[in-house]
């Protein structure tokens, strides 16, 4: 696939990158990730993929921003307040890349859903902040065989798993019941 003028100017560094170059672009414009959380871990995660190119991200979170959220969730602003946060991420991504898909959806994730809203994505990335939806998102992706991201923080520890089904241990491996609240590995 050709780029643009425009897109070959906002990907100079890359095309230009010894080692990486335009067929590694082409690898990232092609690539789909869906992030699990529009939040602390999330907001960073999304802005960062869309800057690089990734060619379709999904975005799954039921919450709405809220003040408390701001001082960490790079994605919302001030004027997000009471906003749906895939709404908000939504809208500040379009401005930072406009040659980014990007598919919200604005429900909480269970297992009715998660093999339907996992199904296009190649890897999934959980931004989220409670055990039981990280346990979710380990199960349905083993049973799929689909990689995803395990990513976890709380006060000034963090955690990052990078789970390969079949090829790696995976979250219950390593956590087989969840971390009790407010330990160093348990959600905020």
């Amino acid at each position: 696939m050709a780029f643009s003028p425009e897109e070959r100017q906002r990907y100079a560094r890359h095309l230009d990158l010894p080692g990486f170059g335009g067929r590694a672009q082409e690898k990232l414009r092609a690539g789909r990730i869906l992030v699990v959380g529009c939040g602390g871990l999330g907001s960073p995660a999304l802005y960062y993929l869309a800057a690089a190119g990734v060619g379709r991200l999904g975005l799954i979170d039921s919450d709405q921003v809220d003040i408390s959220n701001l001082q960490r969730q790079i994605l919302h602003g001030t004027a997000d307040i009471g906003r749906a946060k895939t709404d908000s991420a939504v809208a500040r991504l379009r401005t930072l890349n406009p040659h980014v898909g990007l598919a919200p959806h604005s429900e909480r994730l269970c297992a009715a859903n998660a093999r339907e809203l996992f199904a296009p994505y190649d890897i999934i990335l959980d931004a989220t902040d409670n055990y039981a939806t990280k346990y979710l998102i380990n199960d349905i992706c083993v049973a799929t065989k689909k990689p995803f991201i395990h990513a976890g923080i709380s006060a000034f520890g963090v955690q990052l798993l990078a789970v390969l089904p079949g090829h790696s241990a995976c979250l219950r491996c390593i956590f087989p019941e969840s971390p009790p609240p407010r330990s160093p590995y348990g959600p905020a």
